[in-house]
Parts: C-alpha cells; structure tokens; sequence
C-alpha cells in the first residue's frame, strides 16, 4: 500500500504546532500561577497587598541626606573632643582603621557648634537644628548606627538597598513589592532629588533590580510637570488618547496571555498611570492650595524650587496613598568648609524637617506614616582640610526615625568619648531594614524574590529587628 507523503507532512506540521505553541502556552500557565502565587496581579501589579502580620506603618518618607551629615556637629555632643582638639587620636583606637582619605593618624576636631538639651527626653542637639529640637519627643535618636562602607556610592547602596553591589533592589522597591499601593492615580514609590548634585549611586537608589520594573521609583521633578512628557501634545485630546491606549493595551494583554512576561504588566501599567496622573498631577505639585500657616511652618513658597516644597509634597503624596517617598537631598559632604556649609544645609533643611512631624501628628497620619531621617555614614573625629573638614567615617552615624510604630522620645545608642566608636546598642543598616520591614508588617526572613537559583531579600543574610525602638 502507498504511503500519503501529504499526511505525514501534515502530522509532522501538526505535532511541532501542538509542541511549540502548546508548550509555550503551558509554560504561561506556570509562570502567570506562579506569579499569582508571589503577588503578582496581571491587572494591576500594585494592587493592595496583605504583610505577614498586622502592620504599625503603610507609608513610608525617607529624608534621605546624601552626602553623610556630621554626627559630631549635629547629633553626638563630644567634650572630650573638644578637650583634645589639636592632639593626635590613641594609637590603639587606629588599629585596623582605613579611613577613605586622609591619613588616620591626622588630628582630632573638636566640635563646631553648642550644644543643649531638649524636650522631656532631654536629648542633646546642636545648635544648628532649633527646629528640630522642637521635635524631639516626638522621634527616636539612634546615635549608634554603624555601616560596612566607607565611599559615598557603595555605602548609599548600603542604606538603600542592603548591598555594597550594584542590581539589587531598593527598599522603596521592596516594599511596593511587598504590600503595593492604594494610590490609583499616582505612582506607589516616588522620588526627589533636591540637593546640588544627584545621588553618588546614581538612579540604584530608588531601582528595582531584579524585582520586575513596575516596583521601582517614579522620580518627580521640582518645578513644572512632575514627569516629562505628561501633558498631550496639540491635537491630541482625551479621548483620543484614551482609545489609542485601549488599543494598545489590548495588544499588551494578549502578548502578556502568551508569554507571561511581568515586564509587559509593567508597560501597560506604566502606559495607565501616565493617563491618570495627567489629572491628579496638577493638583498634587500645586502647593499654593495649602493653607498659608501650613507654608511657613515649612518654609515653603510656591512656584520655587525648594527642598521645603517638595517635603510638603511628600506629605500630600502619602495623603493620597502613595507608599514609599524618597527624598534624596546630596549636600552634606564636608571634606573643607565645615563650618560655613552645615549652617547652610540645616538651614534648607531643618524646618521642613520638623514641620513634616508636626504636620503629620496634627492630621492623625503620623502613627501609621514611617519617617526615617538620614545619610550613609558619620564624619571622622579627626580633621581633614586644615581646620574645616571630616572625612568619610562608617564605625558611627545618627539617624532618626518618627512614626509608624517607633517609640517616641527616645535617644538610643553610645559612642565612645571621641565619637569613633559605637560602645553599646550598635544598630548596623541591616537591623535598620529589619526593624523598617517589621513595622511594615514583614518578617524581613520571608519577604524574598527568587532571582539565579537563591531566594534574596532586603537583609541580605543578615539583620535583627532592635525591639528598643518600637513603640
């Protein structure tokens, strides 16, 4: 009998089609049930999530001032250091000890600025920061912070992302991964950068890494549209733009039915929240609508660029749902003209500051509002630039948290007699992410992302929640 060539042309045809597509289909079926699995919503990607256990906080303000403010002007009163101005440091408390530029046998400095105490914690501030002084029962002083970096870029990866390496993904991505957003019309993780020169590590501070891209920061302008390109160009109106966009989101979706890539979420989400945000953008960067007592409780003025305007933005960001608010103010970077630059720096910042802590708690949004406070690492004890500088330092540093679960009034942390090293309640930035990711709502062991064949985390392997600060 004859075999028919035509046939077996056509089962062959049949059997790659069913392999190939068929294949391709249920290797789609496992990934959209795995992404499903791990939160992924193909609708919405930042649709609402629950943590692990009942949170303290659901917004977070990070006032983060890049560049590494002085601990030892600001925050950690050292008489002795003033004491032994001018002498070189004890040989033994240099063993070991790399600085990042000057030769650690270099003089000490003794602090530049008074100090006195305040509030009913009696925490020690300087007289650089009157106006947060006036705060200072309502947040928690860590002067014991430590971190494993002694150069701007790796040590602000450090504090943003848990690693010194470049790829992984930032707090602010961790946590819209973690719980996503109630903000419908405006991104879930958004940032500034306010100060005279951008971050040292670039956009890794707000980036997603491996975690799909619809988790990382939208990062706003100061002045003029928030983001580029977001008004329609002439002779485009709303519903042309609103069918162009449900044409293309239909030819998303079936891409995304076929292959499942979390990418493709991304884009139409992004493509969704451009169109909404041209709505509730204008209204949110119009600061002129806030009452006048609350602009000069934080020294803002409209239509002006100003760190002050955009700390009041970011208090209308969380009001309106956003989760995660980034401000990354690149100032305080003292090698010479200590002196001269930090009266500048605190006078920029530190009204707005405290009036961001004020403003919270009058509108009842400070107990679930998380707001953390500072740089990437200290300043050296030892001078550098003559008779006006320190050098980069990460054995001992200052930061504050308020809000959200923390313990108000608390002073926390001791370094030794020179402001070199911590001696009690060390808080490395680890412990930091932990304790920020239990408040939250995290066990900071749990929250993990499978990316080459390990699960990761914020904490790395590393990091313990320090229970002193929580309320």
């Amino acid at each position: 009998m004859k075999k028919d060539k035509s046939n077996d042309a056509t089962n062959a045809h049949s059997r790659r089609w069913f392999i190939e597509q068929c294949g391709v289909g249920m290797g789609a079926l496992a990934l959209n049930h795995l992404m499903s699995s791990r939160g992924y919503a193909q609708d919405n990607p930042l649709a609402p999530k629950k943590p692990h256990f009942a949170p303290k906080a659901k917004n977070v303000i990070f006032l983060c001032m890049g560049g590494a403010p002085s601990h030892l002007e600001m925050f950690d009163n050292k008489p002795q250091l003033a004491k032994f101005d001018g002498t070189l440091p004890p040989p033994d408390l240099l063993k070991g000890y790399r600085a990042a530029f000057i030769n650690p046998n270099s003089r000490l400095l003794g602090p530049k600025f008074k100090f006195a105490r305040y509030g009913q914690s009696g925490a020690e501030l300087s007289e650089l920061l009157p106006h947060t002084a006036t705060i200072v029962d309502d947040i928690a002083i860590v002067k014991s912070m430590v971190t494993d970096a002694f150069n701007h870029a790796p040590a602000q990866l450090m504090i943003h992302t848990g690693s010194m390496i470049f790829g992984r993904p930032s707090m602010g991505a961790w946590v819209t991964y973690g719980l996503g957003s109630e903000a419908d019309d405006l991104p879930a993780f958004v940032v500034f950068s306010t100060g005279r020169k951008g971050p040292s590590n670039g956009n890794s501070g707000w980036g997603s890494g491996f975690l799909p891209t619809v988790y990382q920061g939208v990062q706003f302008r100061n002045v003029g549209d928030p983001v580029l390109y977001l008004s329609n160009p002439r002779g485009v109106d709303e519903k042309l733009q609103r069918e162009s966009l449900d044409s293309i989101s239909r030819l998303n979706r079936m891409h995304l039915d076929t292959v499942g890539d979390p990418e493709i979420s991304t884009r139409i989400n992004s493509y969704e929240m451009a169109f909404k945000m041209q709505r509730s953008a204008p209204e949110l960067i119009d600061i002129s609508s806030e009452p006048k007592h609350v602009l000069e409780m934080y020294g803002a003025e409209p239509g002006k660029p100003s760190f002050a305007n955009t700390v009041l933005m970011a208090r209308r960001l969380v009001e309106r749902g956003v989760r995660f608010v980034q401000i990354h103010h690149e100032v305080w970077d003292q090698h010479g003209n200590l002196v001269k630059d930090l009266k500048i720096n605190c006078q920029e910042t530190d009204q707005a500051c405290a009036a961001l802590i004020k403003d919270l708690k009058q509108r009842g949004m400070l107990k679930d509002t998380l707001v953390i406070w500072g740089g990437e690492f200290g300043r050296t004890p030892m001078v550098q630039g003559g008779s006006d500088g320190r050098d980069h330092h990460p054995n001992a540093f200052t930061m504050w948290l308020a809000g959200g679960g923390i313990k108000s009034g608390l002073v926390m942390g001791e370094t030794d007699e020179l402001g070199f090293n911590v001696v009690s309640d060390r808080v490395h930035v680890h412990d930091l992410h932990a304790t920020i990711m239990h408040l939250l709502g995290f066990d900071h062991e749990k929250l993990t992302y499978r990316f080459q064949g390990r699960d990761f985390r914020l904490t790395d392997v590393a990091g313990v929640v320090v229970d002193k600060l929580l309320a």
